[in-house]
């Protein structure tokens, strides 16, 4: 009988859904079935061979408890895999028939995290689960009732509402309406995720946080979060941290948030009311409050020292959408108080990002997003809303400094779309102070970014994408202390390298090769990936003239797209420099990736950055 449990086992997971032909395009009307598998669209067709399989293991488990057990737990019933032609699709020209229609119904059908036949767990889940409220996902509408429909709005609705951590997947149909053929409805359906999680962290000299968060407490889809702090060794008391976000207060599209507390020696308080760029013609405003009292990392010195700081910043901006050129024009404008009490030792010349000052920023550009669905890059195989576009923007301002003023000059232009062989980025930034008494350029920085993922390629049942980026940061009349050189780091660098490396001058070569594995065992799919990294970094303004490290390994991903918490990743690595093997980070268990989604629309204006 154990022999058999084992067979059985191991034939439960060898066996994962498998893979059906799919048309390009999604359709328009309202799906029968509903999951993120399926990311709306139905299957009616299986292979005969593995309808079979399912039908002979299925028959085979209901007869016991534990077996049929198992099946539940470990079986997860084949869906239709929307990565089957791994083509980006611009879901609006599907959509154009409908433009200029007047929206009449809109109707929203929520749906629980797991399907209401599934195993004893998901349906507990569900039981325990508070279903985000109606009005919480109608407030997140772009369009009303009455108004034309504008494909391009729909496809952008989806992306917000997709991007609420609270819900797995949507979809948005558009059913014309049988009476009149001059009004279309509108059909919403929506998946829950399962949002309430813990996390924690160790930290140096003992200090320790566990915390427990919600991201759709009452089903409101507010976030709460609640951390507290100790020392491992002795278990003494350090202090709780609280977190608070509303992430559309009254159906304005303002974010407001706060966060106060302490740990041993840290303190937060911190305040934030913004709203973001949504549409073409649109409008951006934000105002945050920080009181801060942290330990910062000190590049030059290699340590951590505490710094208390208080920012106030205000910023907005308007945007007004010129149909010929399929772009839009915006201005925007900043202001940023800063005052730092408690510090390192400072001087004109020295740590300057610790000085007390006052800056007036405008910007003035052009830009265009549109999204394409794909899936399988960021996620695990849930539709995802990948932006194109490109911003073009020029920011100028003045800064009155502790020890001296300065005036600031910078430029950025940033674009990305799909292409026959993958998707491609490239951006562009560069940003200097001009001092006001001697006319020269100071802390002057220059940062170029590309970046290519490929087309999915099929291995069986299995998917293959490739990812490469390039970077390459310089600095100019840099001055000395914190933030004026630059290193290696985990989210920009050498993933398995230790070394503490500096300079002014670097670039970084970053591969990754990600296969997405078919088995999703209690629905965590599977990912593994190999890197390589390669970089130079030192103080020779001929880049090739630094030193040069490099970095291997392997490791694997773990992520369920009905939960909320981040990705679980297992990475090995390690690291070689010019005399050979260096001090490496040979094993490390996080819950995150490297991957940033790059978005087009823009922000409040921003001094270039230096790390």
């Amino acid at each position: 009988m154990f022999s058999r449990l084992c067979i059985l086992l191991l034939t439960l997971l060898a066996t994962a859904t498998t893979a059906a032909e799919l048309p390009v395009g999604p359709k328009v009307y309202k799906p029968e079935h509903f999951t993120p598998d399926s990311a709306g669209r139905f299957n009616p067709g299986r292979g005969v061979n593995d309808q079979r399989l399912y039908d002979s293991i299925r028959s085979k488990t209901s007869r016991r408890r534990v077996p049929r057990m198992l099946y539940r737990m470990l079986f997860v019933r084949p869906v239709l895999d929307t990565t089957a032609t791994g083509q980006a699709i611009d879901e609006s020209v599907l959509l154009e028939p409908f433009a200029g229609k007047t929206i009449g119904e809109i109707s929203i059908d929520r749906r629980p995290i797991f399907d209401a036949d599934g195993n004893w767990l998901e349906r507990a889940a569900n039981k325990t689960h508070m279903l985000t409220r109606e009005r919480v996902i109608r407030r997140d509408l772009l369009f009303r009732t009455g108004e034309q429909l504008d494909p391009q709005t729909i496809i952008r609705n989806k992306q917000l509402l997709r991007s609420r951590s609270y819900l797995s997947d949507v979809d948005i149909s558009v059913v014309p309406d049988p009476v009149d053929t001059t009004c279309v409805n509108i059909a919403i359906t929506t998946r829950d995720s399962w949002t309430i999680s813990v996390d924690g962290g160790l930290h140096s000299e003992g200090r320790t946080t566990v915390g427990v968060y919600d991201a759709n407490i009452f089903g409101t889809g507010n976030l709460l979060r609640i951390n507290t702090n100790f020392n491992r060794e002795d278990f003494s008391y350090g202090g709780n941290l609280v977190e608070y976000e509303i992430p559309n207060v009254l159906g304005t599209f303002y974010t407001a948030d706060f966060a106060g507390g302490r740990d041993f020696y840290n303190s937060t308080l911190s305040l934030g009311l913004r709203k973001e760029f949504l549409r073409p013609t649109d409008y951006e405003i934000g105002l945050t409050y920080g009181d801060i009292r942290e330990k910062r990392y000190m590049i030059e010195q290699d340590t951590s020292l505490l710094v208390k700081q208080r920012d106030l910043d205000v910023w907005g901006g308007y945007s007004h959408l010129i149909p010929a050129l399929r772009s839009s024009f915006y201005v925007t404008g900043r202001y940023n108080y800063r005052r730092v009490s408690e510090r390192p030792s400072v001087s004109a010349d020295y740590n300057p990002i610790l000085h007390d000052q006052d800056a007036l920023l405008a910007g003035v550009g052009l830009y265009r997003e549109r999204f394409y669905t794909a899936n399988m890059v960021y996620g695990f195989g849930l539709r995802e809303y990948l932006a194109t576009g490109y911003k073009a923007e020029l920011v100028s301002g003045y800064v009155w400094g502790e020890f001296r003023d300065a005036m600031y000059l910078g430029i950025s232009y940033v674009t990305g779309g799909f292409r026959p062989v993958g998707y491609l980025m490239g951006g562009l930034t560069l940003g200097s102070y001009i001092d006001t008494g001697s006319g020269m350029w100071r802390q002057s920085a220059v940062d170029v970014d590309l970046r290519w993922f490929s087309n999915l390629f099929m291995l069986r049942r299995s998917r293959i994408r490739q990812f490469l980026s390039l970077n390459y940061t310089q600095g100019w009349n840099r001055l000395s202390g914190s933030d004026e050189s630059i290193r290696f780091t985990d989210e920009n660098g050498l993933q398995a390298l230790k070394e503490h490396v500096i300079g002014t001058n670097r670039m970084i070569l970053n591969t990754e090769t990600v296969l997405f594995s078919p088995y999703h065992p209690l629905g965590f799919r599977i990912a593994f990936f190999g890197f390589a990294d390669f970089g130079l970094i030192g103080y020779s303004p001929n880049i090739f003239k630094n030193e040069f490290y490099t970095s291997l390994g392997i490791g694997v991903r773990l992520r369920n797209e009905r939960l909320v918490f981040n990705t679980i990743q297992i990475r090995l690595g390690i690291a070689f420099g010019k005399p050979g093997l260096v001090e490496s980070e040979y094993f490390r268990l996080s819950n995150a990736t490297r991957l940033e989604q790059w978005r087009y629309r823009p922000t409040r204006p921003e001094i270039v950055t230096f790390e």
